[in-house]
């Protein structure tokens, strides 16, 4: 069976997302990663509030708290996979000679 998430495609991304500074640099990469680390927290604060929810016993089922926990928890895991490729990347180019 094979396995969905193993080749995910990139999300689009806006052409107003992509902007440059007055030295002509884009800065599209680092605001999609600034998009992404605010989706990520926005996922933790529902996840937290649906907990919160169900264990004040406001009728919230434990399904949807346990999908939102999880949905955050991927979430992260894949932030730190990105984060961790990134790193890798910097110290690659850093050891290059010029």
């Amino acid at each position: 069976m094979p396995n969905p998430i193993s080749n995910p495609s990139p999300a689009p991304v806006a052409p107003e997302a992509v902007s440059t500074s007055s030295g002509g640099r884009a800065w599209g990469f680092v605001e999609t990663l600034r998009g992404a680390m605010d989706q990520v927290s926005q996922l933790q604060q529902t996840a937290d509030a649906k907990v919160g929810a169900l264990l004040a016993g406001n009728g919230m089922d434990v399904h949807s708290a346990l999908i939102a926990v999880e949905k955050a928890d991927l979430s992260f895991q894949l932030m730190m996979q990105v984060r961790n490729k990134i790193v890798s990347a910097y110290q690659e180019i850093s050891r290059m000679q010029f």
